[in-house]
């Protein structure tokens, strides 16, 4: 009985983890031994198990311009004041809209969830604005939110968007298993065209001209997207391309 109590108090004491401190490079080891195993663990299951995946026959990958979107999004920092993930409470819901499901972020890379709410979550902003309340936000806050703390970004109606660039974007993301379909080939045209048509969209409402080409337009197709996938009909599935190389000789 003395010996069982004497290991008790021993254990309770925490002694024991003196001995490995004695020991930091054994110690260490096995830490990251410990943390590998548990990882690969949570992880493999998701990427073997397909229906371990959550999705919504709704949702759809983003196009070439709201990509770049969101690029111009995550380069800005906006995720440092917006979240995207409204969360299943009344006070959330009441506010933002529809709490936010699995399924919705399934060809975000990375996901923009975030956790700090210095501006609202964005979420559900798909749709709730014109276009034109978009640019007129962005170049000075407080013309439309007259509290806002928000910075402004008038120099994304004056940098032009490189539509070269968009191309690389979505081949990268079908790279990720993205299914892309015609977008791998004509991605840049795509861009081209929803570029117009929202420059076309927003002179209509009164705003100013010239802008299809600059990093602004992009931006508003991305924030015009954001939520709007579960409200959508589901569409006939996209065609799965084996590769880039494939698209490519496809196309060729």
């Amino acid at each position: 009985m003395a010996d069982t109590a004497h290991r008790l108090r021993y254990f309770a004491a925490a002694a024991w983890h003196r001995m490995w401190e004695r020991r930091p490079l054994r110690f260490t080891i096995w830490v990251v031994i410990a943390v590998a195993v548990a990882s690969l663990f949570e992880i493999l299951p998701t990427f073997m198990i397909r229906s371990n995946v959550p999705s919504i026959s709704s949702v759809e990958p983003y196009t070439p311009l709201e990509l770049a979107g969101r690029d111009i999004y995550v380069s800005e920092g906006c995720y440092n004041c917006h979240s995207q993930m409204v969360r299943p409470i009344r006070s959330e819901t009441e506010r933002y809209g529809e709490y936010s499901k699995p399924g919705e972020f399934i060809y975000d890379r990375p996901f923009q969830w975030g956790s700090r709410r210095i501006g609202p979550d964005l979420h559900r902003v798909g749709g709730k604005y014109p276009h034109l309340w978009h640019v007129r936000h962005m170049e000075d806050p407080r013309s439309t939110t007259p509290q806002s703390i928000m910075p402004p970004y008038a120099w994304l109606l004056e940098e032009d968007l490189d539509f070269s660039s968009i191309q690389p974007r979505v081949d990268a993301m079908a790279m990720l298993g993205v299914p892309y379909g015609d977008a791998l080939l004509y991605a840049e045209d795509m861009a081209l065209e929803q570029a117009d048509q929202i420059s076309y969209e927003l002179v209509t409402q009164g705003g100013p001209q010239g802008l299809s080409g600059k990093k602004i337009i992009a931006l508003i197709a991305y924030l015009q997207r954001l939520g709007t996938d579960i409200k959508a009909a589901p569409s006939t599935p996209v065609p799965k391309t084996t590769s880039v190389a494939t698209a490519i000789e496809a196309g060729n």
